[in-house]
């Protein structure tokens, strides 16, 4: 794209091939603006802006976003009014973008020519509208989406914003953690106490915005509304659309009794959602405002409240049917042991650059049990929520046996938070034997907190045997597709941190300086994934149940141990160890080894299903 460079041009941009300005008509182009940015091409336009896809080349052309001021409204008043808008816009991007990591920052702002501009970081990601349009959501997506976007909305309506403008194209999941980030704040409003009761500029996109803001009040309840609207629209795929007459027709809403449809919408798809779930959402669509939730950190209560009581009724569901249909005659069953009280612990999430700098650190919850062993020795089991993802590497990484990509659909399950450890082990291995005998101290790099490793895939079996005869929990080894599903908890990098790893973060083989040639006690990084999930990678490789196959070719869509077709003499490995490289401890990674011993490095952590825990 060529910039024309006459100071006083109201549109500067123009396509490669042009001799003249559209704009000015003058010749005099340039390839940069500003003599820093080079815009590649148009993103979109609205009604007070067009925005730019570009590359910064004083930051090593860092992808970024340019946002040029081209109010297409008529009369001096209404463009002084639009210029407001849009130098407001850039002072809320510095203010809040410097202190929310799922807020864009604002990189530059300035004037050339007759046009102002602001530069804004560019996220790599897609947004929630382009998601939807390939598939509905989940409840536990959209639990997931709640929990990581509602905190963004307690921190702007904490600095007085109100964004006015939350809808699917304004989220846009990032690429390198999976965390939804708000954009587009050319519609919010800098609110006092007063200033709320006063009328304000209508702003407002039909089919997602409350009445009263429709009108020219908006409020902090308005913003919950819009995602209420947001979520119930992901859940049913019915998305507002625009006749050829302009008008917008919507399947999800009827205007005439102020009523939206979504339960009728979820019925007819055969869709359903707890109860727990529902109610929130009503909350949120409720037609006046002082019915609605009130603050973001009201629903977030609601919502953490509701997924433990949810996830235990499940529970106690699927236990009932169980015992209700009985045993199978070809399996001996014992009763089912129900769960102890899920709880919630917190955790940090870091996300790092190409260069393995720090550049973002989250605080995140998750839930989990504690199954006790012996004295002052127990397994913490972490809840992983069901979902579906791309296994695999794509063409530009790893190695042809990560290969195809595929997409994967898993159950949610349980999984130990660390590697199993020396204690746990020798714990269990004075059990009664099912089928072998175990050496309680198997490891060479010996310490109670350290991984168990040096055990073989059949004795990792036997272990998960002892522990659920003990238990009455049908303890096992994860599938591969379990395994990776839980590694990546919702990213798409080559690990959970980003597109590197470095020895601040993972214990694996970097140079003769940074190796520390041994294991390390698990969890000492103090850093998990987005699940809570500690030391996938890196520390001792882990025993996966299936068998070994060389590729994907005719790997199942589903979660389960892939047992057709593979050498059962070999089991899967993952998640690389201390004494291998980087490359190694990738999400998609994967290795090999006999199961009867081979190459004797490996420790595992075990899981179990609730639906397969009879």
């Amino acid at each position: 794209m060529q910039i024309c460079q006459n100071p006083n041009c109201s549109n500067p941009f123009n396509h490669d091939g042009n001799v003249f300005c559209i704009s000015c008509g003058q010749s005099n182009f340039g390839k940069m603006l500003r003599n820093r940015y080079r815009v590649l091409r148009l993103l979109g336009e609205g009604g007070f802006s067009r925005t730019y896809a570009a590359e910064d080349a004083d930051r090593l052309d860092a992808p970024c976003v340019i946002k040029q001021f081209f109010p297409q409204v008529q009369g001096t008043g209404q463009r002084q009014k639009a210029a407001e808008f849009f130098k407001e816009e850039a002072f809320r991007l510095y203010e809040l973008g410097e202190n929310h990591t799922q807020i864009p920052r604002l990189l530059a702002y300035f004037e050339q020519g007759s046009s102002l501009y602001l530069v804004q970081e560019f996220i790599q990601g897609r947004t929630l509208l382009q998601e939807v349009q390939k598939q509905c959501f989940t409840e536990n997506e959209i639990r997931q989406l709640l929990t990581d976007i509602l905190p963004v909305l307690d921190f702007i309506h904490s600095r007085n914003v109100i964004h006015r403008d939350i809808k699917p194209e304004n989220i846009i999941r990032r690429d390198s953690d999976g965390k939804p980030v708000l954009i587009d704040f050319g519609g919010a409003k800098q609110v006092t106490q007063t200033s709320l009761a006063k009328q304000a500029t209508v702003i407002y996109t039909i089919g997602y915005a409350p009445t009263e803001q429709m009108a020219g009040f908006a409020c902090h309840a308005s913003d919950l509304y819009a995602l209420g609207v947001t979520c119930i629209r992901l859940l049913t795929q019915c998305l507002p659309l625009q006749n050829g007459d302009g008008n917008i027709k919507d399947n999800l809403y009827d205007a005439m009794n102020a009523q939206w449809l979504w339960p009728e919408k979820l019925q007819e798809h055969g869709i359903t959602i707890s109860d727990g779930l529902a109610k929130i959402l009503d909350k949120l669509l409720q037609h006046l405002p002082k019915d609605r939730y009130q603050t973001a950190n009201e629903v977030l209560n609601d919502l953490k409240s509701t997924t433990t009581s949810t996830l235990e009724a499940e529970i106690f569901a699927i236990s009932q049917r169980l015992l209700l249909t009985g045993t199978p005659k070809t399996k001996q069953q014992k009763p089912i042991k129900p769960l102890p009280s899920l709880q919630n612990f917190e955790f940090d999430v870091v996300t790092v650059d190409t260069g393995g700098r720090e550049v973002n650190r989250d605080r995140m919850y998750s839930k989990y049990f504690t199954e006790e062993l012996g004295k002052a020795i127990a397994l913490e089991m972490v809840s992983i929520p069901g979902g579906t993802f791309m296994m695999g590497s794509p063409e530009c990484e790893g190695d042809a046996d990560e290969r195809p990509q595929h997409l994967v659909t898993v159950a949610p399950f349980f999984m130990g938070k660390y590697p199993i450890t020396q204690a746990q082990w020798k714990v269990v291995s004075t059990l009664p034997k099912i089928k072998q005998s175990l050496n309680p101290n198997p490891s060479k790099n010996k310490g109670p907190n350290r991984p168990v490793e040096n055990v073989s895939w059949h004795e990792a079996v036997e272990f998960c045997a002892r522990l659920a005869e003990k238990t009455g929990r049908e303890y096992r080894l994860p599938s591969e597709a379990e395994w990776e599903y839980a590694c990546r908890a919702g990213t798409k990098t080559s690990f959970h941190f980003g597109e590197t790893i470095t020895p601040e973060l993972v214990s694996c083989s970097y140079s003769d300086t940074k190796y520390r040639k041994e294991t390390t006690n698990v969890g000492s990084f103090e850093v998990a994934n987005a699940f809570g999930l500690y030391d996938m990678h890196g520390l001792v490789w882990e025993w996966c149940a299936d068998p070994w196959h060389n590729n994907y070719q005719g790997a199942p869509a589903d979660a389960r141990v892939w047992e057709e077709g593979g050498d059962i003499h070999r089991r899967v490995l993952r998640g690389g160890s201390w004494s291998f490289g980087a490359e190694l401890c990738r999400s998609a990674s994967r290795s090999w080894n006999e199961s009867d011993g081979g190459l004797r490095i490996c420790g595992f952590r075990i899981v179990f299903s609730v639906e397969g825990n009879s």
